[in-house]
C-alpha cells in the first residue's frame, strides 16, 4: 500500500497505537510531533518525522504537499490545561488550521480523534445510552474544546471527514489512568463521594482498529467509541486488583475535600507550564453519573466489533506494565 498517512500526536499514548497499527496495515506513516517531544520509543520504526506549525495554515499546507499526504489522522491535543483559552487554541483552533490546510492540499480523508466528553454525560437512571445524536452538554472545558473542534471541521468542505468520540481509553503506555494502577498497587482504592455511576472504557488497540476501518471506508460520519459495556464505578478497580492479586483499602473522599486538594494542586502548579493531572475541572468528569454510550452506529457503518472488554483489556494492560517495569 502506497497511501501516506500523517498521524499527529504520534509520540503520545493513542498515537503510538495508531501508528504501529497503520504500519502493520501497510501504510506509509508520517509521524507528526513537537520538535521537543521524546520519541525514543519510536526509534527503529519505519517512520518519517515532521514538526507541524499549527499556528500557520500556509506552512501546514506546504508540509502536506511536500510530504504527499493522502490521509490525516489527527490525534494531537491536550487533556490538561490551565484555562479554556488554552484548550480551545490547541484542541479547536489548531484542528481548524489543519483541516483547512488539508482541504487545500488534496488530502482525501481526515479522521479526527475527538472525545465522548464533547457530548457530555447523562443521568444515572437514563434508560438509553449516549448516542451520537444526543444534544451536546459537555461538563468540562476540555469537552467544550473538542465540541468546538467538531463544529469547525463541519464547516470545512473536506472530501471525507470522520469524527471519532472515544470514551476513557486505556492500555499499554497510558499514563493518566495508570495513576490508579499505581495507587491500587499500594493498596489504596480512592473515590470521590459515594454517588452511583455508570462508566465506559475502550482499549487503545480497539480505537486503532476503528481508525483503520475509517481509512478503508469511503463514508463520512461521527461515531461514539467504547467496548459497548456499562460498568459501575467499582469495576475498574476490581479488575485491576484481580490482576494484581492484591487487596486495597477503599476510601471515599468527600467532594469538599477533593475540591480543596484540586485547588491546592492548581495553586502549586501556578507557575508551572503544565496543569496538574487532578484539578477542579477533572472532578466534574470523574464524578459524572453516566458515561455509558451506544456503539450501534460504528458497528453498523464501520463494522467495528471490540476485541477487548474491560476485564480482558485490564489483564493485558497490567501484564504490559509489569513486563516494562511500570509496576
Amino acid at each position: 500500500m502506497n497511501k501516506r498517512v500523517l498521524i499527529t500526536g504520534a509520540n503520545g499514548f493513542i498515537g503510538y497505537h495508531l501508528l504501529t497499527r497503520c504500519i502493520i496495515e501497510g501504510y506509509k506513516v508520517v509521524a507528526a510531533t513537537r520538535a521537543s517531544s521524546d520519541v525514543g520509543h519510536l526509534r527503529g520504526l519505519p517512520l518519517r518525522f515532521v514538526h507541524p506549525e499549527y499556528e500557520d495554515e500556509r506552512m501546514l499546507k506546504k508540509m502536506l504537499l511536500d510530504e504527499r499526504i493522502d490521509y490525516i489522522v489527527h490525534a494531537a491535543g491536550i487533556t490538561r490545561a490551565k484555562n479554556s483559552n488554552e484548550y480551545n487554541r490547541v484542541n479547536a483552533t489548531y484542528t481548524r488550521h489543519l483541516a483547512r490546510a488539508s482541504c487545500e492540499s488534496g488530502v482525501s480523508k481526515f479522521v479526527f480523534l475527538s472525545s465522548l466528553a464533547a457530548l457530555g454525560p447523562i443521568g444515572y437512571d437514563d434508560e438509553h445510552p449516549i448516542t451520537e445524536d444526543k444534544r451536546p452538554s459537555p461538563v468540562t472545558a476540555y469537552g467544550k474544546s473538542k465540541l468546538l473542534a467538531e463544529q469547525y471541521i463541519g464547516e470545512i468542505p473536506l472530501p471525507q471527514q470522520i469524527i471519532l468520540r472515544p470514551t476513557a481509553v486505556y492500555g499499554p503506555r497510558e499514563k493518566d489512568l495508570f495513576i490508579l494502577f499505581k495507587t491500587l498497587a499500594r493498596r489504596i482504592e480512592p473515590y470521590i463521594g459515594r454517588g452511583k455511576q455508570w462508566l465506559s472504557f475502550i482499549h487503545a488497540d480497539d480505537v486503532a482498529s476503528v481508525v483503520i476501518q475509517a481509512l478503508h471506508t469511503d463514508i463520512s460520519g461521527i461515531y461514539n467509541l467504547s467496548d459497548g459495556g456499562r460498568y459501575d464505578k467499582y469495576e475498574l478497580s476490581a479488575s485491576i486488583k484481580r490482576e494484581l492479586g492484591s487487596k486495597a483499602l477503599r476510601i471515599h473522599f468527600p467532594m469538599s475535600i477533593a475540591r480543596i486538594i484540586a485547588a491546592a494542586l492548581e495553586q502549586l502548579y501556578k507557575n508551572n507550564d503544565k496543569a496538574p493531572t487532578f484539578n477542579r475541572e477533572k472532578i466534574a468528569e470523574l464524578t459524572a453519573q453516566n458515561w455509558h454510550c451506544s456503539i450501534d452506529r460504528v458497528r453498523t457503518q464501520l463494522g467495528f466489533e471490540p476485541k477487548y472488554n474491560l476485564y480482558s483489556g485490564i489483564v493485558e494492560t497490567v501484564q504490559w506494565y509489569k513486563k516494562n517495569n511500570w509496576l
